[in-house]
């Protein structure tokens, strides 16, 4: 309609270890933005699209290993192409607010530790793939690995379901994969936030809605009153 106004969308990611909580916590704000009148999705990597899924279950199930570290980052490049394609883009380019569980710092930490890949060649495909479309934050839920892995398998228990390719690997991956996140939010303060998930979730619930609404919901809401 002539003369209407958008909020403008927002991505959010979320990021981190295995048990690290972060379905959870995307969910609760997911809720929370609802209830500010934000339009709000969640979503999730690998998957967030049908053809994502696919590629999903093909990768969670290691299929994909005996290809190697390279050719799961690439089949992980190509269900994040999908997923922006059919899920993030046109959902940002609507005005909602995009929540996502995992995505291209997960490539770059689980491949890179797991398959010691050359940094460029994850640089290059998150070039090509993702192009513009960052995060405009990205939680980094921290907590030993020890205790992560403790946390999935007892969720695993829970819901009867199969160690995945990754909740397999030995601690000593785990503990690679933990640095190498500390090591992205170091590299890129301005746009992550590192959590301390090891805490009860309404502690980190807590903190995460407080760095939303210092970086990102105040903004939103002066921008969308400027254009009234």
């Amino acid at each position: 309609m002539p003369g209407e106004t958008r909020s403008p969308g927002r991505f959010i990611t979320f990021e981190g270890g295995e048990g690290a909580g972060k379905s959870t916590q995307v969910e609760r704000l997911r809720s929370r933005l609802s209830q500010h009148g934000l339009d709000t999705i969640a979503t999730r990597e690998p998957g967030g699209a049908p053809r994502a899924e696919r590629i999903r279950s093909f990768l969670l199930a290691g299929k994909a290993k005996a290809l190697g570290p390279a050719a799961e980052a690439i089949l992980f490049s190509a269900a994040r192409n999908d997923h922006l394609e059919t899920t993030i883009r046109p959902a940002l380019a609507r005005g909602q607010w995009v929540l996502c569980d995992r995505f291209c710092d997960s490539t770059r930490a689980y491949q890179g530790a797991l398959g010691d890949l050359d940094p460029a060649f994850l640089t290059r495909l998150e070039e090509v793939v993702v192009g513009p479309t960052r995060p405009d934050l990205t939680f980094i839920l921290d907590l030993p690995p020890e205790l992560g892995l403790a946390r999935a398998d007892a969720r695993r228990q829970v819901r009867s379901e199969a160690t995945d390719r990754f909740e397999a690997e030995d601690i000593g991956f785990h503990r690679a994969l933990r640095a190498a996140f500390l090591a992205i939010a170091e590299e890129e303060p301005a746009r992550c936030v590192v959590i301390d998930a090891s805490r009860d979730a309404d502690a980190v619930t807590a903190d995460i809605w407080s760095h939303v609404e210092a970086r990102l919901l105040g903004a939103t809401i002066g921008e969308a009153g400027d254009g009234a």
